[in-house]
């Protein structure tokens, strides 16, 4: 009687596994697929600049001359302009989606908290050719005449500060484009800010208050530790987004290949020299050189989010 019953249960045991090797080798082929992808983007920009490589050696890194007639490229004015424009544009992207977030979070009533954080959600749909025309359009011509003649003009000859100024004053400039940077990633920044800071326990928020400390000494003290490593992802996706973003740049940054001599100067990134140019490139080694940035920007990337995940443990073991 007990065999009689056996077989039901063996077949039903025996019908489990039969899809398990069909999951696995779906989701093996899944990341495989992935690590092939990139590892065959990594090998077509590695071939497609190497002649630059091969031609400028490390001197592509170095030197800022870029001249299609004479078919002498260099990368630093570009590499310098992109983290120039990137770390500038986070650094003033962060303070305020962090206080966004905190607002939102603990701060806003909500009849309302729901609307804004919908509205923040479509600012970070918007796309960045968008805010590249609303840059060249509108805000430069605005900060060319309410900011950087002002400054210009009151800049005592000869000083320091006539130097820090001194640029074409038509908006285009490394500081213009860093600004237009910080708007386009302020709304990805908040929105992930906010929900960490969701996470928290209230129970942790309301033993803070309970022992007296006041709204800043609770998210600087209990919140913000609750969220370190979470945070740590938040801002390198924004420098990530930053930059690799492109259109925005390339409409408000001047397109100079030099190095800027200050945040009034234009100037280039990698993306929007590569934008301008390549259409445009009918020599060899010119569309070499503009695929060795690529492959430049990619590296910066890639050690970028190899950073973040070295942060990580560090911060987890804290």
């Amino acid at each position: 009687m007990t065999s009689a019953a056996a077989p039901p249960s063996l077949t039903h045991q025996s019908s489990r596994p039969l899809g398990d090797p069909i999951f696995r080798g779906v989701c093996f082929g899944a990341a495989t697929l992935l690590l092939a992808a990139l590892g065959g983007l990594l090998i077509s920009l590695v071939i497609g600049g190497w002649p630059a490589f091969a031609k400028f050696g490390f001197g592509f890194l170095t030197s800022t001359t870029w001249n299609p007639v004479t078919e002498v490229y260099g990368a630093a004015g570009p590499i310098a302009g992109t983290l120039i424009t990137s770390f500038l544009a986070l650094a003033l992207a962060l303070p305020v989606a962090l206080g966004v977030a905190v607002f939102l979070t603990e701060f806003c009533p909500r009849a309302i908290s729901g609307p804004l954080a919908v509205t923040l959600e479509l600012l970070a749909g918007i796309p960045s050719i968008v805010y590249g025309m609303w840059g060249l359009f509108v805000f430069a011509p605005f900060f060319a005449m309410h900011v950087q003649m002002p400054l210009m003009m009151a800049a005592p000859p000869g000083s320091i500060w006539e130097k820090l100024v001194t640029g074409i004053p038509n908006g285009a400039n490394i500081l213009t484009a860093s600004i237009i940077l910080a708007i386009m990633i302020l709304p990805y920044m908040s929105a992930v800010f906010r929900e960490l800071l969701r996470t928290v326990p209230p129970q942790l928020r309301e033993a803070s208050y309970g022992l007296g400390c006041t709204p800043l000494e609770t998210v600087w003290s209990v919140m913000l530790p609750y969220v370190r490593r979470g945070s740590i992802g938040v801002v390198m996706l924004g420098l990530g987004r930053a930059l690799g973003e492109t259109m925005a740049v390339t409409f408000i940054i001047g397109n100079a290949h030099g190095l800027p001599k200050n945040l009034f100067a234009s100037g280039a990134t990698l993306a929007s020299t590569i934008a301008n140019e390549f259409t445009e490139a009918t020599g060899e080694m010119h569309t070499s050189a503009l695929i060795a940035l690529g492959l430049v920007l990619f590296l910066i990337t890639f050690s970028v989010l190899a950073l973040a995940r070295a942060l990580l443990p560090t911060q987890s073991h804290s």
